[in-house]
């Protein structure tokens, strides 16, 4: 049976009957073992040996022994004889799982894919069967403030370290994550290791012009004197790349300018510089265009717009500073809003020529349908109030019916009175009273003078 290499010392391992048939010293034994072996003999009674362990075991060094057991009596000449046991040291979980190396660096692209191997830790254990088997975990640790598992995930069984997302070099040059082997014991050992990512660079920012400032609210130009001599500083362009080593690595070059005879840019330092002395036949304006390229592949570029005036006094430079504004783009630009505001003066001013000619149309026929109906228009009688009178001795109880026609002339008059069929009359007596006995409906015409008709003239 398989003895635990944990066991300690003095464990009995097997009991030993040894016998010699002779008598007396020739009788007597004594048992004997390697003795480099952590193991001894240790006699119990007589003719009764244990085989015992001297130390400690350990599999991971030996896991079986051979022990040989000779036995030899005290007789002369000695007798002996050997007996060969084989044990085998069982496993017990003592020993940690162990890397291949104290630390990892690994080097990873910028803007690589998702999911991309990184590299493979590896880690071995003495032990065995579930004792030496290995898982892999990527420990709790923050990478920029954020947990490492945003970054990095690990393969538990066969530890191999995989990148979860793009990573940028601007924002991430490197960092560190632990991975923790652990085994399959009870209980479980572990260690770790610290692994470095480093991010190298690519070619994926284009160089940035931090002077001149390109501003399209304003324009800034460089003054020349036209006493400048050769070698003349006229201006600096400075422009930098967040890119790292030979893609940070930046060249100037002239492009265009409006004469390539007079200026030029230093190919290391951007410094604009004339090449020639400024005479009174060089333009007052001048414009350059300058092209910033990095050493990357494939390189990447930038152009500035860099204006020059060529003037010894600074109203000179004012009279042409407006000017500068006036280049294609800034004039491309006008002329798009220009016939944009024309076109929509245009589209508003036709519409309104046409709603104005519709409510003009709209008016006249409605005027012609008028005129067109009025011969035909029903004549609509005026019936006048009735007139009762309210004395103490008059009763309302009739109703007289009259038509009076007047002329601009008061004393001529002309009263008629109408009796209609089935209805009463008006009555006066002698003295102007007048009694109503029957309703009676009447025409009355009147001209403009009624409002002088007096009382007299009605009876």
């Amino acid at each position: 049976q398989p003895l635990p290499e944990n066991s300690a010392p003095e464990t009995v391992i097997a009991m030993l009957n040894v016998k010699d048939l002779d008598s007396g010293k020739n009788g007597q034994v004594r048992c004997l073992i390697n003795p480099s072996s952590p193991f001894r003999i240790r006699q119990s009674s007589s003719n009764f040996y244990s085989l015992i362990t001297d130390q400690l075991l350990d599999r991971e060094k030996m896991s079986e022994y051979n022990i040989t057991i000779t036995a030899i009596d005290e007789g002369s000449p000695s007798f002996s004889s050997n007996k060969t046991l084989t044990l085998k040291i069982s496993d017990v979980n003592d020993n940690a799982p162990v890397f291949q190396r104290q630390s990892y660096t690994s080097y990873v692209m910028e803007n690589n894919s998702p999911g991309v191997s990184v590299l493979s830790v590896k880690a071995h254990d003495k032990d065995s069967g579930n004792n030496a088997r290995i898982s892999y975990f990527l420990e709790d640790f923050l990478v920029n403030g954020v947990p490492a598992s945003t970054f990095i995930s690990v393969n538990a069984e066969s530890g191999e370290i995989l990148a979860v997302r793009s990573f940028d070099y601007e924002q991430t040059k490197e960092f560190n994550i632990r991975v923790k082997a652990q085994d399959g014991g009870n209980p479980p050992l572990s260690s770790n290791v610290s692994v470095k990512i480093m991010i190298q660079d690519q070619n994926d920012n284009a160089p940035q012009v931090l002077y001149p400032v390109q501003s399209g609210a304003s324009v800034v130009a460089e003054i020349v004197p036209r006493s400048a001599d050769v070698g003349y500083l006229v201006t600096k362009v400075v422009a930098v790349d967040v890119d790292s080593g030979q893609n940070a690595w930046l060249s100037y070059k002239l492009h265009k300018a409006t004469d390539r005879a007079l200026f030029e840019v230093g190919l290391q330092n951007g410094e604009i510089r004339t090449i020639r002395q400024v005479t009174d036949k060089d333009a007052v304006k001048q414009r350059l265009t300058v092209v910033v390229e990095d050493n990357g592949q494939p390189a990447r570029s930038a152009t500035v717009n860099v204006n020059v005036a060529v003037a010894d006094s600074f109203p000179e430079v004012l009279s042409e500073f407006t000017d500068f504004t006036h280049d294609k783009e800034y004039n491309d630009n006008l002329t798009f809003y220009l016939v944009l505001a024309l076109a929509v003066v245009s589209f508003l001013f036709i519409v309104s020529i046409i709603a104005i000619l519709s409510v003009k149309c709209y008016r006249w026929r409605r005027e012609k349908m008028f005129y067109k109906s009025g011969a035909n228009l029903p004549v609509i009688p005026y019936y006048p109030p009735l007139y009762a009178d309210v004395g103490s001795t008059g009763t309302l109880q009739h109703v007289y019916n009259y038509e009076v026609c007047r002329t601009t002339d008061s004393r001529k008059s002309d009263q008629k009175y109408v009796r209609p069929c089935s209805e009463s009359i008006i009555s006066l007596d002698s003295s102007g009273t007048q009694t109503l006995t029957h309703a009676q409906r009447g025409k009355l015409n009147i001209d403009d003078s009624f409002d002088q008709v007096s009382s007299s003239e009605w009876v």
